[in-house]
């Protein structure tokens, strides 16, 4: 079946079939991250999709599969490893299409893991890697002083120090200080 749909816009549970769900596209460019970041969030987990292809401008698909301590490494990296393996399958020049584009793209294979890597309350996660990644250059503890909580006291709790930056925070880092801050307990 096609859809002719705001990809934006649609929601995968309106599918009826759902058994083993791909998801293969090339997605544009100026809502790729904005389309991963919805089917990596959902509310009920694992997913309707079972795996995703996806062709992304290359520096974004090199963002989903960092690691920890890179400069590409960030909130799609996070939210793309923690419940699922990823991996760029190939990267494709600019001679491959017409118009040829001025920059490289990359397909990346997102696998959904049987579970995620670590506990975490997505929506703590997810709030709390966008406030550390949006000022990257600052202090974790700077990053996320206005994340409602007094955050010195659960960065101490996790074993994190208040002077890292948010890309030397580890995926496991990460949720330790999101289930933290969900069970509301810095004593």
């Amino acid at each position: 079946e096609i859809l002719e749909i705001d990809a934006l816009k649609y929601e995968l549970t309106d599918i009826k079939e759902t058994d083993n769900l791909k998801i293969i596209s090339n997605l544009p460019y100026n809502i790729g991250t904005e389309l991963l970041v919805k089917w990596l969030t959902p509310e009920i987990w694992p997913p309707l999709w079972n795996d995703m292809t996806l062709m992304f401008q290359k520096e974004v698909a090199e963002r989903i599969v960092a690691q920890p301590g890179t400069k590409a490494y960030g909130r799609l990296s996070v939210l793309a490893q923690w419940r699922c393996d990823v991996r760029i399958e190939m990267t494709v020049t600019p001679e491959a299409f017409r118009p040829k584009p001025k920059v490289q793209s990359s397909v990346v294979c997102i696998k959904v893991a049987k579970k995620p890597k670590y506990y975490a309350n997505q929506k703590i996660l997810e709030k709390l890697v966008k406030a550390g990644f949006g000022q990257r250059r600052k202090m974790i503890r700077s990053s996320l002083r206005n994340f409602n909580v007094n955050i010195a006291k659960y960065l101490l709790l996790a074993d994190i120090s208040p002077t890292m930056r948010a890309e030397n925070l580890s995926i496991a880092d990460w949720c330790f200080l999101a289930e933290l801050i969900e069970k509301k307990d810095p004593n």
